[in-house]
């Protein structure tokens, strides 16, 4: 009876899990996040100082951390003895949204190649959505290349494979790609934000926030002729509109990347296409549209 009663426990746990958008496991390890006590998860992290951009993100030492002027963020209670630094980074909740965009950018700007943003971004921790996924998915495609395409998150494939576009709506997307004599070393593909959201959600403002001084210092670095937005999310955050997808889609607009000007458009997302088929044909003019002006 005991046995039972534990069995059904444990179901009712799973569905719970099922209900809120949990599909993939992200450790081998579980964490007693409760004995942490009322620290919250990423509450070690600090910004680099302001005289210092090129210093990385990283969690100080227990001597830096016992020094507040060490750290813009507010003091914080030591951790409990015992709790373990080996799980997976965590992020900083606390953070307003300026302040994370403020420390981002402070971060990105000392970039100079793809290589070094990557690691910038490996060692950042200012993003939530850091803290639930499996892995940091950058870009794919040709680090350097005239046409650079920008989706919303990552989902579960991409997350396993730390790649953006490895889907499902990756496929249809190279062979849309194909359809106009590209591939993927022609092209440079990413995500407005970096790591995937739980249950494959929107990523809220401040997510996208926390990530936009990196997609801007990526796109500096990349230099495209062209760049393309990847469904409504994408292209709101892109073009810095409200409009739905439908009304923006094929209509030429500019970026400012750095000191250039940029040509950009909006089209419908692959996974919306395998949903609605019917709407490839007006992803099909927007892709002829990117072929004439390359």
């Amino acid at each position: 009876m005991v046995i039972s009663n534990a069995q059904d426990e444990m179901l009712s746990l799973l569905n719970w899990l099922q209900a809120m958008g949990v599909d993939a496991a992200v450790g081998d390890t579980a964490h007693d996040w409760l004995s942490r006590g009322n620290e919250a998860p990423g509450a070690a992290f600090a910004w680099p100082e302001r005289g210092d951009p090129a210093s990385p993100a990283k969690a100080p030492s227990d001597a830096v951390r016992a020094d507040p002027r060490q750290s813009t963020l507010r003091s914080r209670p030591a951790e409990p003895q015992g709790a373990s630094d080996a799980g997976r980074p965590r992020a900083v909740t606390p953070l307003g949204a300026s302040e994370a965009e403020t420390g981002a950018r402070r971060i990105a700007r000392a970039a100079n190649t793809l290589q070094e943003l990557e690691a910038a971004l490996q060692t950042f921790d200012g993003c939530g959505l850091k803290a639930t996924a499996t892995k940091l998915c950058f870009y794919r495609g040709a680090p350097s290349s005239d046409l650079m395409i920008i989706g919303e998150a990552p989902g579960r494939d991409e997350d396993l494979a730390g790649k953006p576009f490895v889907g499902r709506g990756g496929q249809l997307l190279d062979k849309m790609l194909a359809a106009i004599g590209l591939t993927e070393a022609d092209v440079h593909i990413t995500n407005v934000v970096y790591w995937r959201p739980p249950g494959n959600r929107t990523p809220t403002p401040q997510e996208t926030l926390a990530c936009r001084p990196f997609l801007e210092r990526q796109i500096e670095l990349v230099s495209p002729k062209i760049v393309v937005a990847v469904g409504g999310s994408a292209a709101k955050e892109i073009l810095g509109v409200t409009e739905g997808i439908m009304r923006l889609r094929g209509k030429w607009r500019e970026i400012t990347a750095g000191d250039r000007k940029i040509p950009a458009i909006a089209t419908l997302h692959p996974a919306y296409l395998l949903r609605t088929p019917a709407a490839k044909q007006l992803a099909w003019m927007d892709l002829l549209q990117i072929r004439a002006k390359l």
